[in-house]
């Protein structure tokens, strides 16, 4: 079967079209800049016929557009056509909350309509994909659409880790309690660690770590939304819930709040230099005081919460660094586990400063095996896709 799996963004689209269960890459696409007229970018890449094209400057003020031009390269059999629209069987999306859908699901007006329940809680992210999901059923009318949802690896987290210390009624009528994202990169870093005591920390634009206990989520650093946790590019992650009123009473309204905390907070608001790490890090080492703070913040973030996860866990075995971060912050790894030291976490410099493309990093002598693995959230996408429809027959 041919899977296409897509990442939806507010103005983005990210495609790859596997062979399965051979788990073969055929061909992969992004759009930046989604509903822009004049300064669209698209991006195509077919590793078996060598081709690859970046296109700038151009129109593509919709999804639908975004959706047409891969499929369009996709098919273009003067760079080596890697398929007929036809043959794709299925889409996965990696779709992000449904109220009372938290697995892998085809997507139904039943699950599509759990997506709509919850737009207030992820708006920045159900929004654009219920739009996508739409226009994807349109132009392949005949494949199956299935939502590998960023929930599905934490349904295994203990009750007793998932839920606030608020009225339970909370949680029965509404399902207020911890959901834990970032699913599809957590559960590919089980897949490929093994067994045993883990802690992924994905770092990225978006952030979170997760407690795996034997391949199992037994905790997440996101909570009920995507606003908390440590800090991400420019979300603020944890903090007091009476910072809502206490602004407000300081004369701003409501709404700008909410922006403020989602869009010029995290990385961005502390360093006032950027939501892009790289650019923090520039900035720190140009002497940027701010920009300074703000990677201690980040660091001590991480640091507090591997060690609340190492208490859960009851300890370590394996301590995984992955997402953009994650995979290219020789600095923040190398801060990370300096203060993880006491954990048993024992780092090997020079294997931390060469790695670029993932693999070992600790000392040799090291308790705790440190990694950096690169993300493959796509590939668990097509996996997760293909186990879907074979349930559903």
């Amino acid at each position: 079967m041919k899977v296409l799996v897509s990442n939806v963004g507010s103005t983005s689209l990210k495609f790859k079209l596997f062979d399965m269960p051979a788990d073969t890459v055929l061909c992969e696409g992004k759009v930046e800049r989604v509903g822009s007229e004049a300064d669209a970018i698209f991006s195509y890449r077919n590793p078996d016929a060598g081709f690859s094209v970046t296109e700038e400057g151009l129109s593509i003020p919709t999804y639908t557009d975004g959706i047409l031009r891969f499929l369009g390269h996709m098919t273009d059999r003067e760079h080596g056509a890697v398929a007929d629209v036809g043959e794709i069987g299925a889409v996965g999306f990696k779709t992000v909350l449904s109220r009372d859908h938290y697995g892998d699901h085809e997507l139904t007006e039943e699950v599509l309509q759990g997506m709509r329940d919850y737009l207030v809680v992820a708006p920045a992210h159900n929004g654009p994909y219920l739009e996508a999901i739409g226009q994807f059923t349109k132009i392949l009318p005949d494949a199956r659409m299935v939502g590998a949802f960023e929930t599905a690896f934490h349904t295994t987290i203990p009750l007793e880790n998932r839920l606030y210390a608020v009225p339970y009624e909370w949680y029965e009528k509404y399902g207020v309690m911890k959901m834990g994202y970032h699913g599809a990169s957590h559960s590919f870093i089980a897949s490929q660690v093994g067994g045993g005591k883990v802690i992924s920390c994905h770092l990225g634009g978006s952030c979170s770590l997760c407690a795996i206990d034997d391949g199992r989520s037994i905790d997440s650093s996101f909570g009920f939304s995507l606003q908390t946790g440590i800090p991400h590019s420019t979300r603020v992650g944890d903090a007091d819930m009476f910072l809502i009123p206490f602004m407000e009473s300081r004369g701003m309204d409501r709404e700008e709040i909410y922006r403020q905390l989602s869009k010029n907070s995290g990385l961005l608001g502390i360093s006032g230099v950027s939501g892009d790490f790289r650019h923090v890090q520039e900035a720190m080492e140009a002497g940027d005081p701010r920009a300074a703070l703000a990677i201690d913040v980040f660091v001590t973030a991480l640091v507090r919460t591997i060690g609340a996860f190492y208490a859960e866990l009851g300890g370590l075995d394996t301590l995984v660094f992955t997402g953009g971060i994650g995979e290219h912050s020789p600095l923040v790894r190398e801060r990370v586990c300096r203060r993880l030291a006491h954990l048993g976490v024992r780092l090997d410099e020079a294997k931390n400063n060469a790695c670029t493309g993932g693999g070992v990093i600790s000392a040799d002598d090291s308790p705790v095996r440190v990694l950096a693995i690169p993300a493959n959230e796509e590939l668990g996408v097509a996996r997760r896709t293909v186990a879907v429809l074979e349930k559903n027959g």
